[in-house]
């Protein structure tokens, strides 16, 4: 078949100050605040139509979240944004206390996630933010894939009553959806059925993982995919479904290993329909600094990848039939 490409649209953090500006003319109660970064996290543009409802609190991330939590108990809906390493790093103590154990009304905007920020190197990518978010009790946690995704995510965070986590990227994202599509909370998206095995994958690795789906097929593999854009709640239906009906499965990430999108869908399926597992993500270590291209390739987070990870499941599976064990793994 044809090799499958997606048109180049704009990064998740474009189509976040697109939707802030947006909902601030919706939601007169909607503030917020950022750390110094508003041009990076496009929260300038929020800031030049509503000068009286954003507040750059600079480089103090902690009394940033404090800050937003006391607004929230007032009546506001605050979103609060820097870059995903240093909000989720340096304040988490504070999302903690003021926000996750009270269950206060903030959203938790990161940008510059992953490691497709590029040449800033491992002080500035966030590669554990999710981990973090997921350790934070009645947190949302929502990672878009592309722009579309993601201008409705955040109007979802917005109009949902409880704290809410959003992952967005730095680098220009693949156009995988259309306009006018919806990403209720708690959902997933199946791009692809398939019967040998289920890919299931978040951000910009949902592309990726539609691009091995079209490698499989040219060798007779017939692989679904899926987009579990919302980690938690995670739609545990779709992916048992799928886990069901492939057999096997691989969850991929631009993310550590450890305490991900595919620790969410293991722990589901341990529950529901345990299948061979393979994972594609950052294995145990931080980045090195190169374009976003370079670093992708450079820690197996794209299409190919992908696909041997995919046949690895794959062969899990029929050792599992024949009552043998397999040996080895491979790389993650």
């Amino acid at each position: 078949m044809p090799k499958i490409e997606f048109p180049m649209g704009k990064a998740t953090r474009d189509a976040y100050g697109k939707a802030l500006l947006r909902l601030g003319k919706e939601m007169p109660n909607l503030v917020v605040l950022d750390a110094d970064l508003s041009k990076s996290t496009r929260t300038s543009k929020f800031q030049e139509a509503f000068p009286d409802r954003f507040f750059n609190i600079g480089i103090a991330e902690a009394n940033m979240a404090g800050i937003a939590a006391g607004l929230a108990s007032s009546g506001k809906v605050p979103f609060i944004s820097s870059f995903a390493c240093f909000l989720m790093n340096k304040a988490f103590d504070q999302l903690r206390m003021c926000v996750a154990y009270p269950n206060i009304n903030v959203k938790v905007a990161v940008t510059h996630a992953g490691i497709s920020i590029g040449e800033d190197g491992p002080s500035q990518q966030g590669i554990e933010d999710v981990a973090l978010a997921l350790a934070l009790p009645g947190f949302v946690v929502l990672v878009p894939a592309d722009e579309v995704a993601a201008e409705d995510l955040v109007a979802a965070a917005a109009k949902h009553i409880g704290p809410v986590f959003v992952r967005l990227g730095r680098a220009e994202a693949p156009k995988v959806y259309k306009e006018g599509d919806r990403f209720p909370i708690g959902g997933s998206k199946t791009l692809r059925e398939g019967t040998d095995v289920a890919i299931i994958a978040n951000g910009l690795l949902v592309a990726e993982a539609v691009k091995a789906a079209g490698m499989l097929e040219d060798e007779g593999i017939s692989a679904g995919v899926i987009d579990a854009y919302s980690i938690r709640p995670l739609d545990e239906a779709s992916i048992s479904a799928a886990a069901r009906k492939a057999g096997a499965v691989v969850v991929a990430e631009e993310h550590l290993l450890d305490g991900g999108l595919g620790s969410r869908v293991a722990m589901a399926l341990a529950r529901s329909f345990p299948v061979p597992m393979e994972f594609v993500g950052l294995d145990n270590t931080y980045a090195e600094s190169g374009s976003p291209a370079e670093l992708l390739e450079k820690y197996r987070l794209t299409a190919p990848w992908i696909a041997e990870a995919a046949r690895r499941s794959i062969s899990g599976k029929k050792t599992a039939r024949s009552g043998g064990r397999r040996q080895g793994g491979g790389r993650r």
